[in-house]
């Protein structure tokens, strides 16, 4: 039988414990939501949604051709603009997806003859691009400036080293000044995935390329998600303006991919005019994500210090982090669940989204949930 094989896949992944299935959600959830990537708790926001629901109104649906062609409106050009100012880069480019933004930048700016060096704990998209990426590839250890420098040592001609600046499976932050550095020695780019750090690190939000003093860098290039802080969807590259007209002219996830729906550029765009006003939301995501450390931790459970808005705590087994997940949604708590193979070191983990709108009531609940199912 043609597709036989997928059967005795599927058994694999239930004797393995790792089966997942979808779950959709009402509109009106009872759970208290530490599981989603809403940091500032905008996806609801009536200036929010009044954004998505006005662009739907003036441009239509959806954008009706890809960006080439019939896909750019003067909103996506807005929503550009506005956010190459806030994040402080030179020009914006936005695609349908944070996925497809990494898939841009790291394949537009690695061609045959160069070299792609990425961090072991790289988002699936970045290594998804260094794949389809033209240049040779090269993982080094985990947040290991040296490694780059050791790596970039051994090639000649163009080279860029791509990673995240927060790392969406514990949380912990790139050491950014030391990776520039690093890259600036060999005359590399840096390419880093901030679909973390927007809207929580930074000044008011501005992201982790501005808090390390990055921002607008000739040799910098930033992809942002505006599914999470920004609570819409969509990606973009930020970066200098030769970088991105090279994109519009070779990126195919830009190219042939339909254009961002009217309706999330305009959601994306009130959010952003919203953080701008209250830049308060960015530490509020980040105290509340202390909060959970330092509670859960002082429970005595192995809790990573989250350095943006990710706390996760570490479970002893794939089945075990399943059924805490499961307890604890059956306790009116939802929070995710990572394990093999969507983390790269093999340890399953809780893992739980700080938001700035959470109450210390709320945090409190949270924690108690979490450590009375263990």
């Amino acid at each position: 039988m043609a597709f036989g094989w997928i059967d005795e896949q599927a058994e694999a992944r239930r004797r393995a414990g790792l089966v997942r299935t979808l779950r959709p959600r009402p509109a009106d959830s009872p759970l208290l939501d530490l599981a989603s990537n809403d940091y500032l708790g905008l996806a609801r926001h009536p200036e929010v949604t009044e954004g998505a629901a006005r662009a739907a109104h003036v441009w239509g649906g959806g954008a009706t051709g890809s960006r080439l062609v019939t896909g750019t409106t003067e909103l996506h050009a807005e929503l550009e603009r506005e956010l190459a100012d806030f994040c402080g880069f030179e020009s914006a480019l936005v695609l349908s997806s944070g996925y497809a933004a990494n898939l841009a930048a790291v394949t537009a700016l690695a061609p045959h003859g160069s070299l792609i060096v990425s961090d072991a704990g790289n988002h699936a998209s970045l290594i998804d691009g260094c794949r389809l990426a033209r240049g040779a590839t090269q993982v080094v250890g985990h947040a290991d400036p040296d490694g780059v420098r050791k790596a970039l040592g051994t090639h000649e001609g163009p080279a860029v080293t791509v990673s995240d600046t927060v790392f969406s499976v514990d949380g912990d932050a790139a050491p950014l000044g030391e990776l520039a550095l690093a890259c600036r020695e060999y005359g590399a780019g840096l390419v880093v995935d901030d679909a973390h750090g927007l809207g929580v690190l930074g000044d008011g939000g501005r992201g982790a390329a501005q808090a390390a003093g990055l921002a607008g860098d000739p040799d910098v290039v930033v992809t942002v998600t505006l599914s999470k802080s920004l609570g819409s969807q969509g990606g973009a590259v930020l970066g200098p303006a030769a970088v991105i007209d090279h994109l519009v002219n070779t990126a195919r996830t830009f190219i042939f991919d339909t254009g961002l729906a009217p309706a999330a550029a305009g959601a994306a765009l009130a959010a952003l005019r919203l953080l701008r006003r209250e830049p308060h939301r960015a530490a509020r995501a980040r105290e509340v994500a202390t909060a959970l450390h330092t509670r859960l931790t002082a429970e005595g459970l192995a809790a990573v210090r989250p350095d943006a808005a990710v706390v996760s705590v570490r479970a002893p087994s794939p089945e075990r982090a399943v059924r805490w997940a499961a307890d604890c949604r059956e306790a009116g708590l939802a929070v995710g669940c990572f394990r093999p193979p969507s983390v790269p070191d093999g340890i399953s983990r809780l893992r739980l989204t700080a938001r700035a709108d959470l109450t210390e009531e709320q945090i409190g609940h949270a924690v108690d949930v979490i450590s009375r199912n263990r």
